[in-house]
């Protein structure tokens, strides 16, 4: 009798749900779909900030028409939230169009110190010179031994500009309201009253 030496191939059995194996692979694979929808769901959400409807400059007192509801990813407690109800409360630096209203950047009305002046300029202003703009203020005075210039503000914060006074040839006799320090309210006005001459110089590229 001859017997047949060629291989007998294995039969294949489907994977038991018992087999350890297969319980740690099901395992694996729902722990990375978890993993990644988690990541996915953190990076797509958003959460409601205020921002600055228009320019606010220093001393702006908050009311719902200065800011609007912007739906963005921070991640920090820097940003007033949505949630928060700031209104009354004083901006005490300039916070520009469409930019996220910082915490930092508010104060009670009692403790913030700063008054706007009314500065009428000789000589035409800068297009640049805008609410939140940085200015120099000079005066030139016509005395005895020649004319001299001063410099009695530095640096001011630009709350409002009236050009009222425009020409079509130069603008002349412009308005620039510029914050000023309470305590250095009375020493700029005193200077301003001995002047012959002002002017309101752009501190160039420069914001508050």
């Amino acid at each position: 009798m001859k017997w047949s030496t060629a291989p007998v191939a294995g039969r294949l059995r489907r994977p038991s749900l018992a087999d350890p194996r297969l319980l740690i692979g099901i395992a694996l694979v729902a722990i990375a779909v978890f993993a990644t929808a988690s990541i996915v769901s953190r990076a797509d959400r958003t959460d409601p900030y205020y921002a600055a409807r228009h320019t606010l400059t220093p001393g702006t007192v908050l009311v719902e028409d200065d800011l609007v509801i912007a739906n963005v990813r921070v991640g920090t407690d820097t940003y007033v939230p949505a949630s928060d109800s700031p209104w009354g409360l004083v901006v005490t630096r300039t916070v520009g169009e469409g930019e996220m209203l910082p915490e930092a950047s508010l104060a009670d009305a009692d403790s913030y110190a700063s008054r706007p002046v009314a500065i009428s300029t000789s000589s035409p202003l800068s297009d640049a010179i805008a609410p939140g703009a940085l200015v120099d203020v000079w005066v030139v005075r016509d005395g005895e031994f020649g004319t001299t210039s001063e410099l009695v503000a530095q640096g001011a914060t630009v709350d409002q500009v009236d050009r009222e006074g425009s020409t079509f040839s130069a603008r002349m006799g412009e308005t620039v309201y510029v914050l000023v320090p309470a305590d250095d309210v009375g020493e700029l006005l005193a200077a301003l009253a001995d002047a012959d001459d002002v002017t309101v110089v752009g501190i160039g590229g420069a914001a508050a």
